[in-house]
């Protein structure tokens, strides 16, 4: 049943990635609406009120960690579990941190482990909101300690972000996915 795992708002400039990031998470139970980068999701947040958001970095218009920033600022979405799908640097890991990002999925991933990150993000979310506590960002810490963490390779090394309940599941779909 489409949304019965949560709802995903997919922001990626690229049509392709978020086709292929749509397809992943509605096969394992999600609802996914999407958008075209940072200034069409600050339009459409509030209406689909989804459960998390992933965030391409290099975006037109408004880019995804000024997006994340002002999805942090806004009460309506301050405690929204924001994952950034990128080919993420460490200067974007320390600029998402200090926007208050909890995941990072480097390009390319597998369609997995992202599926891993949101379905983690959508129970710490609901938790979250059932007790009115808001979602605790990642902690460098968490992105250092790969062994408990979600990781995916990149070129430039592993960037990590929330820890694995070990239950399995999500189905692989359409392989690694990639974007420059």
């Amino acid at each position: 049943m489409p949304g019965a795992t949560g709802r995903v708002l997919v922001v990626d400039d690229n049509k392709v990635i978020r086709q292929l990031i749509r397809v992943n998470l509605e096969l394992e139970g999600f609802e996914v609406v999407t958008a075209a980068d940072g200034a069409e999701c600050l339009d459409v947040v509030h209406q689909v009120r989804p459960d998390v958001v992933t965030l391409d970095v290099v975006m037109p218009r408004l880019d995804g960690m000024r997006t994340a920033a002002y999805l942090r600022e806004d009460a309506r979405t301050s405690g929204l579990p924001i994952v950034v799908v990128s080919a993420s640097s460490q200067y974007e890991v320390e600029s998402g941190l200090e926007a208050g990002v909890d995941a990072f999925l480097a390009k390319p991933f597998e369609p997995n482990e992202l599926v891993g990150v949101v379905r983690k993000l959508c129970a710490q979310g609901r938790s979250a909101s059932a007790s009115t506590s808001p979602v605790a960002p990642a902690s460098p810490a968490s992105l250092a300690s790969a062994s408990s963490a979600s990781s995916v390779s990149s070129e430039g090394g592993t960037v990590a972000a929330v820890e694995e309940d070990g239950g399995g599941g999500a189905g692989s779909g359409a392989g690694g996915i990639a974007d420059s």
